[in-house]
């Protein structure tokens, strides 16, 4: 009986299974890759498809966003989340820009802006379709499972392990191919809560299959309880336009156009004040969850007069847009969800 072949199998699956349609699996385009590995990072494939195309029309090469201003490019990240991620990309397309050339070596790709070890592997890969080892999400489950890897695999010892086995499987022929397999297989195959075991590859070889323990692997650290944290935001109207603040540049919701949120029920008080805004027109609530916390944001409503939009501009340091001018120019989930929930009560 000939020797079973995990990349062979994986291969020979994704030849008839994978997924060969995707945008950014174009062959010579690092860019697109790149972009696409940015945007897949914490998020679903069905989400990136929604913002890809439109990011790559905008910005279709790395000259273009390298040299693009970030509040160009905000407006065409918005909704995304994990902003962070767009600010380093921006970076590190200015950075490829002014070097000429995209990086050629895993150690180049990785001195890059927001560019990890597996991000690298992927751009070697799948970008340069040179010899790269990836280890996202996807891969860390087939593999957990494939071998019954019951270790906490966030522990650097065990990280490293896992590492050692990837690198072992991975083949240097159709290197590109068995990346996007190995991905594909995790995402429509061997998925975190119901995979599909009868038409996996790896069924008869599989040990956790063996065991009947797929559904516990990976490993899960116990869910800790998301603090709820509340907020209340100032929506400050003027005809139709309201006073939105661009946020800065680190942290949440970074260069991103929000309506003015305080934390501190005094600091409300006191801005109000300040601000000589005395009559709630409307009022609304709204959450918003993060990976880390939950947003319970309260929105009071006021009306002013055309002569106090001078005042409270300078004191907020914020402009006046419309919803729909501020929502074209960036602004996160939360403020959308706000504009809708505010149109509705009226």
């Amino acid at each position: 009986m000939p020797q079973f072949s995990f990349s062979d199998a994986l291969l020979h699956w994704y030849d008839q299974h994978g997924r060969h349609d995707l945008p950014w699996q174009v062959a010579d385009d690092p860019y697109k890759v790149w972009v696409s590995e940015i945007m897949l990072q914490q998020t679903q494939v069905k989400t990136v498809l929604q913002y890809f195309d439109r990011f790559i029309q905008r910005f279709p090469d790395v000259e273009t966003l390298g040299k693009a201003q970030w509040d160009d490019v905000a407006p065409y990240w918005a909704g995304l989340g994990y902003y962070a991620r767009a600010r380093n990309l921006h970076k590190a397309a200015a950075l490829v820009t002014e070097q000429g050339t995209f990086p050629k070596t895993l150690e180049q790709w990785i001195a890059l802006p927001g560019i990890g070890r597996s991000t690298a592997g992927a751009l070697m890969s799948l970008g340069l379709r040179q010899y790269g080892v990836i280890m996202d999400g996807n891969v860390k489950r087939v593999l957990s499972r494939f071998y019954a890897i019951e270790d906490d695999l966030s522990k650097p010892v065990h990280e490293r392990h896992m590492w050692q086995l990837a690198e072992e499987l991975c083949p240097v022929q159709r290197n590109h191919d068995y990346t996007q397999a190995i991905m594909d297989l995790g995402a429509t195959i061997c998925t975190p809560k119901k995979p599909l075991c009868m038409h996996c590859p790896m069924q008869t070889h599989c040990k956790a299959h063996q065991q009947g323990i797929e559904l516990q692997l990976p490993y899960k650290k116990p869910k800790k309880a998301v603090p709820v944290k509340s907020a209340k935001v100032l929506v400050i109207q003027s005809n139709d336009h309201w006073l939105w603040q661009q946020r800065d540049a680190a942290g949440l919701w970074g260069g991103l156009h929000c309506l003015p949120v305080i934390e501190q029920d005094h600091s409300f008080e006191q801005l109000c004040q300040q601000l000589d805004l005395k009559t709630v027109k409307h009022k609304t609530l709204i959450s918003h969850s993060f990976t880390h916390f939950t947003w319970q944001l309260e929105a009071f409503v006021f009306h002013i007069e055309n002569d106090q939009k001078e005042h409270i501009e300078t004191e907020l340091g914020g402009k006046w847009h419309s919803p729909t001018q501020a929502i074209d120019l960036g602004i996160p989930t939360a403020m959308k969800k706000l504009i809708n929930a505010l149109q509705i009560g009226h």
